[in-house]
């Protein structure tokens, strides 16, 4: 049976009393509906809770919550039991103690992500299985780090992580503390993005946090320094922090509600047309509504890249991911990356990644 997990707004004076009230409204009389209510959970503060329901479907849902207690969902999502237990860390109601009737969850789905980014460059000159054991020593760390700040590992693949914390302090030290583990191997052979968002889990979005990890992910492309959060990220961390500052040092970039803005206009620009090779600078600024000396400036001040070397790289991330998994031979993959010719594009790959395509291929 499919498993939903509804939003809902909370009017002002609803507790997680009334709230702990109404999931047993709706244990009481599922069976009706053919519904499962499996948990919940509530935020005061901010006003949202979110139940996680089996039904045969989202009218089930609402018919459900609609006689148990009048309260219908603002939106609902259908989800994956593994996937709301890697990001929420329970799918079921806490054990209640034995000496009450109510179970009251004061548990909030509000979570920090983190994506971590591993690019790594292949030198012609270095040693390839060398350099393969470092990057999995600095996985291991990466892993390491994660559950000593509490993380819970949503998703990996060898060179991208998502990362879930409960506590934004919790995530932005052990952002710090990946940073630091490495810097010397970090410099030389690989490079490192991490890029923490916080949100919750259900949006206007058909996936599981899916705005959140958006913007995490838009942060590993679009930060300038090693590591860039959002201002909301920094508000929060002060705010558990008695107005502390974010830890010192310069890797972290915080991203101001306009710049956040920015980066999410201008990503989902760049993604619907980055393999177009008649694509410009002069395209970026007609549809974002930019000056070019404003929109070069901005790009500067947060990537610290020009719009041109921007899209030059964003084309040879892809186009190393198309060479790793030989997914088409090298011009074919030039084109469709955008690349006016395969010379021009081997050029480029070689300047970034220290070595040709050609000889990149032989190696895999």
């Amino acid at each position: 049976m499919p498993l939903f997990l509804d939003l809902h707004t909370l009017p002002e004076g609803i507790t997680s009393k009334h709230v702990a009230e109404m999931h047993q409204a709706d244990l009481d009389i599922e069976h009706k509906y053919n519904c499962r209510g499996l948990t919940y959970w509530c935020d005061e503060k901010r006003k949202t809770a979110f139940c996680l329901i089996e039904a045969p479907n989202k009218q089930a849902l609402i018919d459900l919550h609609e006689n148990a207690h009048g309260a219908i969902p603002t939106r609902i999502i259908e989800v994956n039991d593994t996937i709301v237990e890697s990001f929420l860390g329970r799918i079921a109601d806490p054990e209640k103690s034995h000496d009450v009737s109510l179970n009251i969850i004061n548990d909030v789905a509000f979570r920090t992500l983190m994506v971590v980014k591993i690019k790594q460059f292949y030198r012609q000159t270095r040693d390839v299985e060398a350099l393969k054991a470092r990057r999995n020593e600095y996985i291991a760390a990466i892993k390491t780090c994660s559950a000593e700040f509490k993380g819970r590992i949503v998703k990996e693949d060898g060179q991208n992580f998502l990362i879930s914390f409960v506590s934004v302090t919790d995530a932005i030290h052990c952002g710090v503390k990946i940073e630091n583990r490495y810097p010397k191997l970090l410099q030389s052979d690989m490079s490192l993005k991490i890029g923490i968002s916080a949100g919750v889990p259900v949006t206007e979005k058909d996936g599981i946090f899916e705005d959140t990890i958006q913007t995490a992910d838009y942060l590993c492309d679009f930060s300038k320094e090693c590591i860039g959060i959002t201002a909301t990220v920094r508000d929060l961390y002060q705010s558990e922090n008695q107005n502390k500052p974010l830890p010192k040092g310069d890797a972290i970039t915080v991203f101001t509600k306009i710049d956040e803005n920015f980066m999410i206009e201008l990503m989902a620009y760049v993604e619907k047309t980055w393999s177009q090779s008649k694509l410009s600078v002069t395209d970026f600024e007609e549809n974002l509504g930019l000056s070019k000396s404003k929109l070069y400036r901005t790009m500067m001040d947060l990537v610290g890249k020009s719009p041109n070397a921007f899209l030059r790289e964003y084309r040879l991330d892809h186009a190393i991911n198309l060479l790793e998994k030989q997914l088409g031979n090298i011009s074919e993959i030039a084109y469709q990356t955008g690349f006016s010719s395969p010379a021009y594009f081997s050029k480029c790959f070689q300047k970034k990644y220290g070595i040709l395509p050609s000889n990149f291929i032989s190696t895999k």
